[in-house]
């Protein structure tokens, strides 16, 4: 596998398509929350999807996936089905972490997704030790591990990174650099703003990466998958990006105006790719329709299944909690 990528209309409308089914997915989700069937924290990667996206193109089924709380995307970009996600995020026993995550911690292990992680910086070690855990049992698999540049001030980001080139570590390091670590302006917080750059303390492989095109992200993907299935080690991309609505629902967003939004919002990914598209005779508006169609009908069947999923009985809440219950039910 090498950075090269075939972009026949077939992998254009794919790429299109899967950062079109998250950014509809997490509309939706918007609506759910503010109609309180979605409870607790959310979220949103809307502007960021070309990072995950792009990744997910490049890599197999045997590769995993750890991320942050910010995870919609790369669930639904690694191939996490529509239907338990929804599930999962109004509550429902169906989800796939039988409501008990929700939004924030997001689970498959059939896709090798683990997590949804709550903890700024905490899937940095996780993913060395699934990678380590590789090396032995699943040779030639990759860890792609997802972070923010929040992620970055964190000891386990340098600690993480040291032990990942000692132990030449199969993972792919991804810093999705949307410039505010939660509300602080990364120049207000690091002096080395060009993350991609902190790689060369450990000697790491590394390079910088337009993360509001997919194309862009998906070769800049490839060649660093194949850097490390090639067993030369870890590698690091810093993805340039922005998350055009806020950190949370909860955040005002009283540290950046409109006017930069809405110059970022120029650089949506989606509509970059549509456009480019449609200039270059790849694809026409009467072939887009059909999948734009698609997409709302895949949405609304997984609202349907969630809202018709059933919420976890009382009885149970101890359940997976208390070690002497879960010995009980494997005795059973």
């Amino acid at each position: 596998m090498t950075g090269k990528i075939h972009l026949d209309r077939e992998h254009l409308l794919s790429l299109w398509r899967q950062m079109l089914r998250i950014r509809r997915f997490e509309a939706k989700c918007v609506e759910l929350y503010q109609a309180q069937k979605i409870r607790g924290f959310l979220h949103l990667y809307d502007g960021e999807e070309a990072v995950a996206v792009g990744v997910a193109a490049a890599l197999e089924p045997r590769d995993a996936i750890v991320a942050t709380y910010r995870e919609h995307g790369h669930a639904l970009a690694h191939g996490v089905p529509m239907r338990p996600l929804m599930a999962e995020m109004l509550g429902r026993q169906e989800g796939c972490c039988r409501g008990r995550g929700g939004s924030m911690h997001l689970f498959s292990r059939e896709h090798r997704l683990y997590g949804g992680n709550a903890i700024v910086g905490g899937g940095l070690p996780l993913a060395a030790g699934i990678a380590m855990a590789d090396q032995r049992l699943r040779p030639g698999a990759v860890t792609a591990c997802f972070f923010g540049e929040g992620a970055v001030a964190e000891g386990a980001f340098h600690e993480t990174l040291n032990l990942a080139q000692l132990w030449k570590l199969p993972v792919l390091f991804v810093c999705e650099n949307n410039l505010y670590a939660m509300g602080v302006p990364l120049e207000q917080s690091d002096a080395e703003t060009d993350i991609w750059h902190k790689a060369a303390a450990y000697r790491m492989a590394a390079e910088q990466v337009d993360g509001m095109d997919p194309v862009q992200m998906e070769s800049a993907a490839r060649r660093a998958v194949s850097h490390i299935r090639q067993g030369q080690g870890p590698y690091l991309l810093e993805a340039r990006t922005y998350r055009f609505r806020a950190h949370s629902m909860f955040d005002t967003q009283a540290y950046r105006n409109r006017e930069e939004v809405d110059q970022w919002r120029r650089t949506d990914p989606l509509a970059r790719l549509r456009q480019w598209m449609l200039e270059n005779h790849q694809v026409t508006e009467a072939q887009l329709g059909p999948v734009e169609q698609a997409v709302e009908a895949e949405i609304a069947d997984a609202v349907a299944f969630a809202e018709a999923g059933t919420l976890e009985p009382l009885q149970d809440l101890d359940r997976f909690v208390l070690m002497d219950r879960v010995v009980q039910e494997e005795a059973a």
